[in-house]
């Protein structure tokens, strides 16, 4: 009988750590990310997301890019020029969906270039190197390993830390999140859970000055 009651009261004690745990992780989501309900915050953002900007900034555009898609590669240029615009109030978090053919590759390439602190040089040699390994007639991957020694990477611990299966998982949870939130051509924008509605560099641009202008009035 004593057995089962010191059993019984330390499950409770376990069970009410744990919800004041989630209690606490959810009210850090929704102090960290306010504008989305902390229950779907982590569809937008996951922690092992790439990330550029401002821990403090109060603009959220989230992308879901493809390194193999040409539109992302021609975006590239535009959405640094508006982050350049509005130093340390917007934050680009980048998740993968990579629909055509053989992306994957890619992206392993990207999450292996992570590890030796060269993510985001390796993604500027990818799109600047683009058409010449991404044909949709004759996609040719392997040509892209004459371009990567721009990004200053070690090749061989590149070729070895690509292989990682938590890249697999990282790759399926990031799809798994874009099927969620309906994204179905790349990139798919965000800005604060809010999504682009007609696609245009117009129309992005004036997504994130409404939220500009309502995290920032002054």
């Amino acid at each position: 009988m004593k057995q089962q009651l010191i059993f019984g009261v330390t499950s409770v004690a376990l069970l009410l750590a744990f919800m004041s745990a989630s209690f606490y992780y959810k009210d850090q989501q929704t102090k960290k990310f306010g504008f989305m309900a902390a229950e779907s915050a982590e569809t937008f953002i996951r922690d092992y997301s790439q990330s550029l900007g401002s821990e403090e900034a109060k603009v959220y555009l989230i992308e879901f890019m493809d390194p193999a898609c040409e539109t992302c590669a021609s975006f590239s240029p535009f959405v640094k020029k508006i982050m350049n615009a509005y130093p340390g109030k917007i934050k680009l978090v980048l998740r993968y969906a990579p629909f055509h053919d053989g992306a994957d590759y890619f992206v392993k390439i990207l999450e292996a270039a992570k590890k030796q602190g060269k993510y985001w040089e390796t993604l500027e040699v990818m799109y600047t190197s683009q058409p010449h390994w991404a044909s949709h007639h004759n996609p040719q991957p392997q040509k892209i390993w004459q371009f990567l020694p721009q990004a200053g990477l070690d090749l061989a611990q590149l070729e070895k830390d690509m292989n990682d299966p938590k890249i697999v998982k990282i790759i399926e949870q990031d799809l798994a999140d874009a099927k969620k939130l309906n994204v179905r051509k790349t990139p798919g924008f965000f800005v604060n859970g809010k999504p682009l509605q007609t696609f245009g560099s117009q129309q992005l641009l004036d997504l994130i000055r409404s939220e500009l202008q309502a995290n920032y009035p002054n």
